[in-house]
């Protein structure tokens, strides 16, 4: 298969219960295949991405800004840098700079078992001109909610457009998501073996890893 993401259960979790049965028949490639087809459907069912992830491109439009954040309000705290940087913005005529953006990716769950590293950002200024964000001017990346914070003073004005790649996911495979896709994979595999047989009803094995992703729902 062209996609090979890390498979939220691997083959031989699959094959350490009663699911074993299911698969026996299935090539060494095709029980591979199953694994990485059950990942995805895990991740088509909540629309997120669980398994670990290269350089995925997102695109996103600078909106608004805190009130608290506007340059001429209360003399807030920074370092050289931050100065440096309010003064080079002021000095260009922007009032209203943007200091957030929220990643699409993050984990809803076990966030400690998440991670984010080669976080690539160009900023398309609606001024005109682009810039990459080197990893100075960042302050945080929250894994539990996506959330970039950009340096006090970085040149981003309102409207501008925020081009990211990057890398994440769980580096460590919750216990709950490998449960799902073993249960993911099974109603695959009942599906192709027989679809009426009542002992390992395809819908109700659906089901039930359908039941341990909700909680991970986009909302």
């Amino acid at each position: 298969m062209a996609d090979n993401p890390v498979p939220l259960a691997t083959v031989a979790q699959m094959s350490e219960g009663a699911f074993a049965d299911l698969i026996r028949s299935f090539s060494a490639q095709a029980q591979t295949d199953l694994m990485i087809e059950a990942t995805r459907a895990c991740e088509g069912a909540v629309g997120r991405r669980f398994a670990p992830f290269t350089q995925l491109p997102e695109t996103h439009r600078a909106e608004g800004i805190d009130p608290d954040e506007y340059a001429d309000s209360a003399n807030l705290p920074m370092d050289l840098l931050g100065t440096l940087g309010r003064s080079y913005a002021s000095s260009l005529g922007a009032s209203s700079l943007v200091r957030h953006v929220w990643l699409n990716e993050y984990a809803p769950r076990h966030a400690e078992y998440w991670t984010y590293a080669n976080l690539n950002i160009t900023l398309v200024r609606s001024y005109g001109g682009t810039q990459p964000v080197v990893p100075a001017q960042l302050l945080t990346t929250s894994t539990d909610t996506g959330h970039v914070v950009f340096q006090l003073g970085l040149f981003l004005p309102v409207a501008s457009t925020i081009q990211i790649k990057y890398d994440g996911g769980y580096q460590t495979i919750p216990a709950d998501l490998v449960r799902a896709c073993k249960f993911m994979a099974a109603s695959i595999a009942v599906a192709e073996l027989d679809p009426q047989l009542h002992s390992h009803d395809p819908d109700l094995l659906e089901a039930k890893a359908v039941g341990i992703l909700e909680a991970f729902v986009r909302t």
